[in-house]
């Protein structure tokens, strides 16, 4: 398609960073409890253990016992009041329940202030990054625009590319609002 080096570094560049715009905030998503039990919302939870902060996922197991609970079963008992005080200074707002060999983290119904609250919150997250998405496009049009002034490409191959480069971002945010209605559906659904 593109016979030259430096624009199809562009396009490279644009598609990895749109991509990665797209999975980031997946996994921000992911983070977000919807009043099911999801492991997922304990991924970025550090714990002081041997010294060290370490990822909870590296101290124990992390399964789902039912729709509404989480069981957490460390390997070395005696981290058990350490994940229980990271658990207890993060954000997810549940308190765990420790029986002294696991601990156990019940999700409560979500209210629909909660519900609310969260679909704003995540609305919000999607709009950061459809700006992400736009500073991308920003820079792959600058790029091209360097590359006009320089005579590396023609006026004609300039404009057919920015009409790609808007092609990509269009698509980017277009599954950026899928993703967002999803998560809004999720949140909204009893």
């Amino acid at each position: 398609m593109l016979d030259n080096e430096k624009l199809e570094e562009i396009f490279l560049v644009l598609e990895d960073k749109l991509d990665k715009t797209v999975s980031v905030l997946e996994e921000n998503f992911a983070s977000i409890r919807a009043g099911r039990a999801n492991p997922h919302i304990l991924d970025k939870l550090q714990v002081e253990a041997y010294g060290m902060m370490t990822p909870l996922q590296q101290l124990g197991n992390v399964a789902v016992s039912d729709a509404r609970c989480l069981v957490i079963s460390p390997w070395d008992k005696s981290l058990l009041k350490a994940i229980e005080k990271a658990i207890l200074a993060s954000s997810i707002g549940i308190t765990p329940a420790n029986d002294g060999t696991v601990i156990r983290l019940v999700f409560p119904e979500l209210t629909e202030e909660r519900r609310k609250d969260l679909v704003k919150q995540v609305r919000k997250m999607g709009e950061e990054a459809k700006v992400a998405a736009r500073n991308v496009r920003r820079d792959a049009m600058e790029g091209i625009k360097k590359m006009k002034t320089a005579k590396e490409i023609s006026e004609d191959e300039a404009k057919n590319s920015e009409i790609d480069i808007e092609e990509s971002v269009s698509k980017c945010i277009e599954q950026l609002d899928k993703v967002v209605s999803a998560k809004e559906k999720e949140l909204l659904t009893i």
